[in-house]
């Protein structure tokens, strides 16, 4: 059997009694040695400098009533007890100098005596397990009881809510709840997705940590980090605004500017201060998404903002301060980036502490169902008609879904733009076979599209940088493309040539196919050489 501690503050009033009258009387510290069915091995009865006599008088009427009980006295220091700073402090020291063994005894904190600040920091105490015990609260009963007994009565509180199943039936309700509400209500069924989102919902309501959003265009990061927002905003612990911004369209100087504010006169044409988005973030949350194409000097004035909420705005020479929480997003590897020394190592240090990967739609088709739902019903609300599919065309549409050549580059983009499609289209306000099969084939369309520029793009990455590639007009990319291709397949710049031009040639419309290409590969400042055969 374990022995059983009880720690608590003498009362200086409520222990107080003299002569014989103090039996009588119902004085916690010695009631809670009354206890029949709660009898203690060791009290360890804490007080303050000018109590000596008081506790002698009560150790000594502890010995009377329960003689097995053995009282150790500990002397603590408070020069006001109502001050929560130096209380806490104070029994804070206590408790982690204390040689608690929780394998040979069972511990309980006595908080029917002391200040109302000491009773609060005895519960701050255990409930961060500083202190491992149970809370003991003792009370008097009233002197008409039939039952009446100085010693009173008592009561354990333990502080392990998971042990109370009403609490604990209400504390997974309300996690659900967060959960549901940072998926828009969508009943989601991917067993992955649903494992993070519960992982955001936790870390939404415990940290005040940069959280990096990662995953595809589209995969929904932009939706999720107001959730996330909203969430937060729910729970009280943000009162600012949300404040969103594509990092993309930054450039320049406008870039500082924009995120940092300006004073008047810093530039031509800043004719007024501006405060910029991370201070009108004060106190919400700032959400810079494709957070990868800042620039460097942006990347670092993040940083310190992040760290030491200061920056400084374009052409002011004092600090400006802003407690916001960010959120990143981006459909890079930044670890990549890190690595081609386009972004910070320690910018991405700072926002890889809480770091989610929003997978693609094709990668969770299970929930292209539920999430076809949710559009369909946002559509009706935002337009006001009512539109609904028939069962066959449901059936097809979510047939066709399924597949894997339904690609959804564009993901949710591609899911809820086809959703609208349909609603628009559908007659009378009822998306029957011909409008689903009508979509399925623009879908087709659509995507065979994209996958010549992805293939273009992915072509030209081996020879040109994604800046490099940026500069390009979609025609310029794809015509290059095919003639990198021809000239890796070749031996030979003639045989390149012989092959990109052999209708031209065959028409005697071209000369020398070899000089042509040459010239043409000099316009993007290659030759045929320095390509990776």
């Amino acid at each position: 059997m374990k022995s059983r501690v009880v720690i608590g503050f003498l009362g200086t009033t409520l222990d107080t009694g003299m002569a014989a009258k103090r039996w009588q009387r119902w004085r916690p510290s010695v009631a809670l040695c009354q206890q029949p069915e709660l009898p203690v091995d060791r009290l360890e009865l804490i007080r303050g400098n000018r109590s000596a006599g008081l506790a002698r008088s009560i150790i000594k009427d502890i010995a009377e009533v329960s003689p097995g009980t053995e009282v150790q006295e500990h002397v603590l220091t408070m020069k006001d007890p109502w001050d929560f700073s130096e209380a806490y402090s104070v029994m804070y020291d206590f408790a982690r100098s204390y040689p608690f063994d929780p394998e040979k005894e069972d511990y309980l904190v006595n908080i029917t005596t002391g200040t109302h600040v000491t009773q609060i920091c005895w519960f701050l105490l255990t409930e961060a397990h500083f202190i491992p015990a149970r809370l003991l609260q003792l009370s008097p009963r009233q002197k008409n009881d039939r039952d009446y007994s100085p010693a009173g009565t008592h009561r354990i509180i333990d502080l392990d809510l998971s042990r109370y199943d009403e609490i604990a039936t209400r504390f997974s309700l309300e996690r659900d709840q967060a959960a549901s509400f940072l998926k828009s209500g969508i009943a989601t069924r991917n067993p992955t997705f649903n494992q993070m989102i519960d992982q955001i919902e936790k870390v939404a309501i415990r940290s005040k940590a940069p959280v990096l959003l990662t995953g595809p265009t589209g995969a929904g990061k932009s939706q999720l980090g107001r959730r996330i927002f909203e969430l937060k905003k729910a729970q009280r612990q943000i009162s600012g605004t949300f404040i969103e911004v594509n990092c993309a369209t930054l450039r320049g100087d406008q870039a500082m500017s924009t995120l940092f504010g300006h004073v008047k006169g810093a530039f031509t044409g800043a004719q007024s201060d501006r405060a910029g988005l991370m201070k009108s973030a004060d106190k919400g949350m700032l959400f810079l998404d494709e957070i990868a194409e800042l620039g460097p000097d942006e990347q670092a004035m993040c940083l310190r903002a992040i760290e030491e909420k200061k920056f400084l705005p374009v052409g002011s020479d004092k600090d400006s301060t802003s407690d916001f929480q960010l959120l990143a997003g981006t459909n890079k590897d930044l670890a990549s980036c890190v690595r081609a020394g386009t972004f910070r190592e320690d910018l991405f240090a700072r926002l890889n502490l809480w770091t989610f990967q929003l997978p693609a739609l094709k990668d969770r088709r299970e929930d292209i169902e539920p999430n076809l739902d949710f559009e369909l019903q946002r559509y009706s609300e935002q337009e006001g008609d009512n539109v609904t599919f028939n069962k066959e065309a449901r059936s097809l549409y979510l047939n066709f879904a399924h597949q894997p050549d339904a690609q959804w580059r564009a993901n949710f983009r591609d899911l809820s733009a086809s959703v609208t499609r349909m609603a628009t289209l559908a007659p009378r306000g009822r998306i029957d076979e011909a409008t689903v099969k009508e979509e399925i084939q623009r879908l087709k369309l659509l995507w065979g599209t994209t996958r010549n520029v992805s293939e273009a793009q992915d072509c030209l990455r081996q020879t040109f940088t994604q800046e490099q590639i940026d500069q390009l007009d979609l025609f310029d990319q794809s015509q290059l493309a095919t003639v990198l291709r021809v000239c890796r397949d070749s031996k030979s710049i003639s045989a390149a040539g012989r092959t990109l031009f052999a209708v031209s040639r065959n028409q005697k419309k071209s000369g020398n196919d070899a000089d042509r290409l040459r010239k043409y590969l000099q316009r993007f400042g290659l030759s045929f050489d320095q390509l990776d055969l």
